[in-house]
């Protein structure tokens, strides 16, 4: 696609990104596709998957207790268990605020630990990574931000996003509609929105402003960015996907660059049809 040819200017030293369709087919690439690159947050939505897989095989249970009193595993997944940004103190009582909170993803990596009596890493491995063939991805700590990756793993995940095998279609449904809508809250890198909208590990475009999608997203569009210069989309208006992995940390680079792209990669695929 040349639309990706744009990130050629992008100030970082290594880049890598791929569209993928609703068919799990590659539309277009560009770069270091096997590279490694730390995905900070966009671990987020690994870790996830991995827990609605438990939550289907009955590990778990979405509204089974779980982090500060009054929290479920809902909760944790939708950040609204009132829990703060980088530590297991409440801030908030569950379901009143939306407060994106890293501590949140580590208890609940803790809890599925408890419940599957497997190691949260291992569980991703088995339950996520390895049925897709992500060979590459491995988790090496937090499960809010130390997985690793390449794009052509994340090729595979965002082509499940988009045609689940690992769960039902109605599983993934919910987890990318908003979940306890109308909550206000921060969302990082781009300050306070009201709603603050995410489903279950999911960010959801909705009507943001600003935001690291573009303006030709449609709402329904849901994904995640990372602190290490990461971002999927999955944009089911446009049946597509969009990874890219960087080296240079978030900051204003990509607050100019990531919308511009998606825009130009959203008007490609318009392009196409």
């Amino acid at each position: 696609m040349q639309s990706l040819g744009m990130i050629e200017n992008w100030p970082v030293p290594t880049a890598a990104a791929a569209v993928v369709r609703a068919d799990g087919s590659v539309a277009g690439s560009y770069g270091p596709l096997e590279h490694r690159f730390p995905l900070a947050s966009v671990t987020k939505p690994l870790a996830a998957y991995a827990a609605l897989v438990a939550i289907e095989e009955g590990a778990v249970e979405l509204d089974e207790p779980a982090g500060p009193e009054g929290s479920t595993v809902r909760h944790l997944l939708a950040h609204t268990s009132g829990l703060a940004f980088d530590e297991a103190r409440p801030m908030a009582v569950p379901g009143t605020r939306r407060i994106y909170s890293n501590a949140g993803f580590e208890v609940l990596g803790d809890h599925l630990a408890k419940a599957t009596d497997i190691p949260f890493p291992q569980y991703l491995h088995e339950a996520v990574l390895a049925p897709l063939g992500m060979t590459s991805t491995e988790l090496a700590g937090s499960p809010a931000k130390d997985g690793v990756s390449t794009v052509a793993d994340l090729v595979r995940f965002a082509a499940e996003l988009q045609a689940p095998r690992l769960l039902a279609s109605g599983t993934l449904a919910e987890a990318t509609r908003v979940v306890f809508p109308g909550l206000a809250g921060v969302l990082p890198g781009y300050g306070h929105q009201k709603p603050n909208d995410w489903g279950l590990g999911f960010e959801i475009r909705d009507g943001k402003a600003p935001h690291w999608t573009g303006a030709a997203s449609s709402p329904d569009t849901f994904g995640h960015f990372g602190q290490s210069g990461t971002f999927l989309w999955v944009d089911p208006a446009a049946g597509a996907a969009c990874v890219a992995l960087t080296d240079r940390d978030f900051g204003p680079w990509a607050v100019e660059a990531w919308p511009a792209l998606t825009d130009a990669v959203l008007a490609e695929l318009a392009g196409q049809r």
